[in-house]
């Protein structure tokens, strides 16, 4: 293939070698745990490309290779969802007595990470604003390893200065983490960026069909080593059925997102325009406090985005929910199904103050008719105000 390709050829064509497997196109689907050696010597020689299942085999090797190529990576590793790729690159960066930087808005399973086994094994975090920018020098430690960034943040949407990070950490040696689940490879190129490991929660829009569980580490030079080692060492693995699914989900990643950003957007767009709503968060947005960065950084933007609604009745707010037809209410997101979910940032911040008024209702935008679902959230704000013109009567 040629060296420099768009992206949405990689997607097609990366680590598709048919003459590696008697003319198939995908990469065939390898189960099993035991690798059988020829003989002693080659045992003994560890030059066999596969050794053991946990190693590694041709179809996670399909994978890696991939994801190295959509981010500009020396080295993947697959991991058995997005929660334990983030710890996994956090534990490959820093040891007892070191001290982690970490975004307010961080998701919150890492931030419980963080603030439990992290703190046992003497990692002291430290969380800051999520638009410090620059002013994150101030808060480095002659002992800070690591600073993690989410960009967007969780929930809240705020877009971090990752190259002003980046550049600040490198100067004192630190080691920068990224969770780019959000964007994707496709919309932001965290390593270009100046990001050491960029994190993905491939259950998300790589996979793309909510029927799978996976993470990925890509590395850049300063950690791939301390990544691929920590990976090794915790036993980390992925199997073959999963890493498949989220093959055949890497293929259609770009239609899949231009579909969700188009929603999204006119669904945003829509959502400003309501009475019952204050403010909606979506970076593609022009009235979104960080568009100026997301418009430097960004590619485009994927079909997450949260909402306040004014009402401060909770029984309103569930009763528009609970009506929803074609937003299904559950956790996660990324897929080609709408979910809506209320979310309540006051307990996952502690350098920052959510000061919003009203409830916060996180949406994923899928890929069904926009206008259908603009209908089905019109549904909803109609129990919405039912219900409170019954609480007032």
């Amino acid at each position: 293939m040629p060296k420099k390709m768009n992206d949405r050829t990689l997607l097609a064509h990366a680590a598709v070698n048919p003459s590696e497997h008697h003319g198939f196109i995908d990469p065939p689907l390898y189960r099993g745990s035991t690798v059988a050696f020829p003989t002693v010597a080659a045992l003994a020689g560890r030059t066999q490309s596969y050794r053991y299942g946990r190693w590694g085999n041709p179809t996670s090797t399909a994978l890696c290779e991939a994801i190295n190529a959509l981010e500009g990576a020396i080295g993947t590793v697959l991991c058995p969802s997005g929660l334990t790729a983030c710890t996994t690159a956090i534990l490959a960066v820093c040891s007892a007595g070191d001290h982690l930087m970490v975004l307010d808005s961080v998701y919150g399973p890492v931030r419980h990470f963080c603030d439990t086994a992290a703190r046992r094994m003497d990692i002291q975090t430290t969380y800051y604003d999520p638009r410090v920018g620059a002013g994150i020098a101030e808060l480095l430690q002659p002992n800070t390893r690591a600073v993690f960034l989410e960009s967007p943040g969780s929930g809240t949407f705020e877009i971090q200065d990752v190259p002003v990070i980046a550049a600040i950490a490198h100067e004192r040696d630190i080691c920068v983490l990224m969770d780019n689940s959000w964007g994707t490879p496709l919309f932001l190129k965290p390593l270009e960026l100046g990001v050491d490991l960029s994190i993905m929660a491939a259950t998300k829009y790589i996979g793309g069909h909510s029927d799978v569980m996976l993470g990925t580490i890509a590395c850049g030079p300063r950690a791939w080593e301390q990544v691929r080692d920590m990976h090794f060492q915790l036993g980390q693995y992925v199997g073959p059925d999963d890493v498949t699914l989220v093959l055949r989900g890497l293929r259609t990643l770009d239609v899949r997102l231009q579909r969700h950003q188009e929603s999204a957007l006119t669904i945003a767009h829509w959502l400003e325009q309501r009475p019952e709503v204050s403010r909606v968060f979506y970076p593609a947005l022009p009235s979104h406090p960080d568009h100026a960065l997301w418009q430097r950084d960004f590619r485009g933007a994927s079909g997450l985005l949260s909402f306040v609604i004014r009402s401060p009745s909770w029984d309103a707010v569930a009763a528009m929910i609970d009506g929803l037809k074609l937003f299904t209410i559950g956790y996660s997101w990324g897929g080609f199904e709408s979910l809506a979910l209320p979310v309540d940032p006051r307990s996952l911040r502690t350098a920052t103050q959510w000061t919003e008024t009203g409830h916060l209702i996180r949406l994923h935008i899928g890929l069904e008719d926009v206008d259908d679902l603009k209908a089905d959230l019109e549904e909803g704000f109609s129990r919405l105000r039912a219900m409170e013109a019954q609480k007032n009567l």
